[in-house]
């Protein structure tokens, strides 16, 4: 029987557009910055990128820097600024903000100064959903951009961040949103690129398939197909709840990623679970895939007041469009096989 991938936060599959727009740029010969032919060809295919990527993130006016992913827009938008934030936060985000915001038991963060703040829109290991008051400086809007009904114009935020690879693009290609005049240091030094704000040369070939993926993407969401992974996801939690173990379904009660679903399941480390159902054909994770190969208790639960634990106990299934609900009932009745031998084994 086939593989079933359900680690869609972590990574999500290349989309056929984006595939197709980065080897029709691959026959772009010329450098942006130069002022020739080829180079003016290749600037237009980067204008027309930016464009795109702006009218599919509802940020027309906003100015879109290119970045190698989230984690480095991160640093660009956050670096000097004495942001805070909470342990809930990506990784990117917490290596320059101090974690000093509460965390209540739903996973809502307090703002206290929303202009000195950075937060995520939407947790990468729990899907909950934060509300964003006004004038936040910084959105981690990187799992929620494609997945939610939302625009940058809308957000109410200085700076949002991005990655082409959550949401069907190429990996290695992110970006900076931000409103026109925001002061940014420029944490790669050298030419002018991105209006002097990101030194090195445009990787046109991954930002035309950033742009074909974030086009698709609002596609999808205009046409209701992240509901119907909404249901799936839902048949799933209901399916894992219903064998009766001692289980408990992080968030189900809060507004979350449509496509999220965070279990702990008592007595059964997640790194554990993850390699369980591996070798019985499904990826999951255990977490952020940027710390789940630390073997340790999730710091997102940890905060959301989870004790050490249930924290280390926790499995992350993230699902995209094309799963069906039988698939979904076939890696639960997998899961809780393996469920009843671990618990069996331990009683």
């Amino acid at each position: 029987m086939s593989r079933l991938y359900l680690d869609w936060n972590a990574t999500t599959p290349l989309r056929d557009e984006a595939r197709a727009a980065m080897i029709s740029a691959m026959d772009v010969l010329g450098n942006p910055s130069s002022v020739h032919r080829e180079g003016r060809a290749a600037k237009a295919l980067l204008a027309k990128s930016r464009a795109d990527i702006a009218a599919a993130f509802g940020a027309e006016g906003a100015d879109i820097v290119f970045t190698s992913g989230a984690t480095e827009a991160a640093a660009l938008a956050c670096a000097g600024r004495n942001l805070a934030c909470s342990d809930v936060e990506h990784e990117a985000v917490l290596a320059w903000c101090a974690a000093n915001l509460p965390v209540d038991g739903a996973g809502r963060v307090q703002v206290l100064d929303p202009s000195k703040t950075a937060l995520q829109l939407a947790n990468s290991e729990t899907g909950i959903i934060q509300d964003l008051p006004q004038g936040i400086a910084v959105v981690d809007a990187t799992q929620a951009f494609g997945k939610l009904p939302i625009a940058f114009n809308w957000m109410g935020c200085q700076m949002a961040l991005s990655s082409a690879h959550k949401l069907g693009g190429p990996k290695g290609i992110g970006a900076l949103i931000l409103r026109p005049g925001i002061d940014l240091s420029a944490q790669l030094r050298g030419g002018g690129q991105e209006s002097g704000r990101r030194a090195g040369t445009e990787n046109l070939i991954g930002i035309a398939g950033f742009a074909a993926s974030a086009k698709a993407a609002a596609r999808d969401l205009a046409n209701g197909v992240w509901e119907e992974v909404s249901q799936i996801r839902n048949i799933l939690d209901q399916a894992l709840s219903a064998y009766g173990f001692k289980t408990i379904s992080v968030g189900n009660t809060a507004q979350r990623l449509p496509n999220t679903l965070c279990i702990i399941a008592d007595g059964w480390k997640g790194e554990t679970q993850v390699m369980a159902m591996d070798l019985a054909g499904f990826a999951i994770s255990a977490g952020s895939a940027c710390s789940s190969g630390k073997v340790r208790a999730s710091k997102v639960l940890r905060a959301m007041g989870y004790d050490a634990v249930q924290s280390a106990s926790a499995i992350r299934i993230s699902i995209g469009p094309g799963l069906g609900e039988a698939d979904a009932l076939r890696f639960a009745d997998a899961w809780a096989k393996d469920y009843k031998r671990i618990l069996a084994r331990v009683a």
